[in-house]
């Protein structure tokens, strides 16, 4: 608990994830996917990296980025905001990504970081 009053320094961290094999074929057939959140969390503070791995056959695309079977995509982020993107992978096609920043050392950092825990 004393720990969440002090800062953490950690090199970026990677929230990973994967759009599985047969994605799209399950798409185009009528049948509901839901392998991706609604909502991705992410903290600027840490340096959350978001992963977006392609394991499918198909490309998919991740707002402007193509994504290729068998390739992975890295995006970090600089600042703390609110992100909509166009997600082929995603049931609704869109994906809204929310960059947290850091707060201040004490209580808040204690709440910031018991309410990651608890997404």
């Amino acid at each position: 608990m004393l720990l969440a009053f002090f800062p953490l320094r950690f090199d970026s961290r990677e929230e990973v994830f994967e759009i599985p094999k047969g994605t799209w074929a399950q798409r185009m057939a009528g049948n509901p996917v839901s392998i991706l959140p609604d909502q991705i969390y992410l903290a600027l503070g840490v340096r959350d990296l978001l992963v977006l791995r392609n394991l499918d056959d198909v490309p998919q695309m991740f707002g402007p980025t193509l994504i290729m079977p068998g390739q992975s995509f890295k995006l970090p982020f600089e600042l703390a905001s609110e992100y909509e993107f166009a997600c082929t992978a995603h049931a609704s096609g869109q994906m809204i990504v929310v960059v947290d920043p850091e707060p201040t050392v004490g209580w808040h950092r204690l709440l910031w970081r018991v309410k990651k825990v608890f997404r």
